[in-house]
């Protein structure tokens, strides 16, 4: 059997990796209800370490940065509005500079603005870390490619949790890396890492 290969490979699109230089940074959901509260995430600690090196070098290149925030409605058990889980990682914590863009849905361009706040910063990619994997960084970067901009996700800077199906579970590995796969058929190019040619 032939090796598998993506639509953008059959399709001859390119396949390097979005550069800061040409790119805003999306740092999806990167909030303490995913280190500390009840959606805690497996190898969080570790996805953490990745978005705050990614974040390091968009800003030592000038890359445009945008925190998007989930906030749930008034009363909600997970991200609370008026909670503290609600709040960014210390370790990824705006600047005065950077952009924060709240949203209610998993997209992340839905009734926000983001697509326009891009535009005006002249930039047509986006590099993407954050979570959830399956849920926030997946829905988010399918409606990039739908809205015309080019976006790379960074693997090791996401993060997703276990799901219930069927009776039984697919496990937080598993799940992140098949929705890897998913989006780099069409929707990104996925590299590993903050090391990564990027």
């Amino acid at each position: 059997m032939s090796e598998p290969k993506s639509l953008m490979q059959l399709a001859g699109l390119p396949l390097d990796p979005s550069r800061f230089e040409d790119s805003a940074l999306i740092l999806i959901d990167c909030q303490r209800e995913y280190s500390e509260g009840a959606l805690t995430l497996e190898n969080i600690a570790a996805a953490v370490v990745q978005a705050a090196k990614v974040l390091e070098r968009a800003r030592k290149t000038g890359a445009p940065v945008f925190h998007i925030v989930h906030h749930g409605p008034a009363g909600s058990p997970i991200f609370a509005p008026d909670g503290p889980l609600v709040e960014i990682v210390p370790e990824l914590a705006p600047r005065a500079d950077e952009a924060i863009v709240v949203k209610a849905l998993p997209n992340a361009f839905a009734g926000t603005g983001l697509a326009e706040k891009i535009r005006a910063t002249g930039r047509k990619e986006i590099i993407v870390v954050g979570f959830m994997t399956h849920m926030c960084v997946s829905t988010t970067v399918r409606a990039a490619l739908e809205l015309g901009f080019r976006a790379t996700v960074v693997a090791r800077a996401c993060a997703t949790r276990p799901l219930p199906l069927l009776g039984g579970a697919v496990d937080a590995a598993t799940l992140h890396r098949a929705e890897l796969a998913a989006l780099a058929d069409r929707f990104a190019i996925v590299v590993e890492d903050a090391a990564a040619r990027v």
